[in-house]
């Protein structure tokens, strides 16, 4: 008879960061990417916000595989649908460790920002909702809030924090009736999230981006 099981094992994660760990932190950025992108890629991105008193560190997913099929891009993803809960609970406990790990070596009163691109919003959300670590705003970017979490215990968790959506208007996976089904869903649950429109596709909007982290237009 076959029977499934699972073992739980130490692996290495992989991360990367922009600026410098310390007191002087002021604004400290954990950013998720989407699905099938290098977190080496996607930090590129954050070049255009970064500051002397910012941190910027983008974990990348535990999944990795050829974007190609058996050669090309070495990419990665958060999770699948198969054993899903438990593909949860190992990235939650890696992003754990690493808020901890520099959370603790930055400014106390430090801002701290929480982003997901595509896949990375749920990613973001699922862990802060399990976990219930100190932050002041989440960005849910071209991504949406998962539908499967009851948020109604984590509203008073969430009622002091500063909620973002952004989308672009030609993004081919968020379109007209997903973006009014995902406004539904966040009345439902009495979710307080501000919505911003960009101009393009499924990417971060660097103009918007700037903006959003209260950074100066060059």
């Amino acid at each position: 008879m076959i029977q499934a099981h699972s073992l739980a094992v130490q692996r290495t994660a992989h991360y990367y960061t922009l600026g410098q760990p310390g007191p002087h932190v002021r604004k400290f950025w954990l950013v998720c990417h989407g699905y099938g992108q290098p977190a080496s890629s996607f930090i590129h991105s954050f070049k255009s916000i970064q500051q002397a008193d910012a941190f910027i560190v983008a974990p990348e997913g535990l999944s990795r595989f050829y974007w190609g099929g058996f050669t090309g891009q070495v990419v990665s993803s958060w999770m699948t649908s198969k054993d899903r809960l438990e593909e949860i609970a190992d990235y939650t406990r890696y992003l754990r460790q690493l808020y901890d790990l520099y959370t603790a070596h930055i400014h106390p009163e430090a801002e701290i920002n929480m982003l997901g691109f595509s896949q990375g919003c749920a990613t973001q959300m699922r862990w802060l909702m399990r976990e219930h670590p100190r932050f002041d705003r989440l960005f849910l970017w071209s991504g949406q809030v998962p539908e499967d979490i009851d948020y109604s215990p984590h509203l008073d968790y969430l009622s002091d924090k500063q909620l973002h959506f952004a989308y672009g208007n030609e993004d081919k996976f968020i379109t007209k009736e997903r973006v009014e089904m995902h406004q539904q869903l966040i009345e439902d649950q009495q979710l307080q999230i501000t919505t911003h429109e960009f101009e393009g596709g499924h990417s971060l909007d660097i103009p918007l981006l700037r903006k959003l982290a209260g950074v100066a237009a060059v």
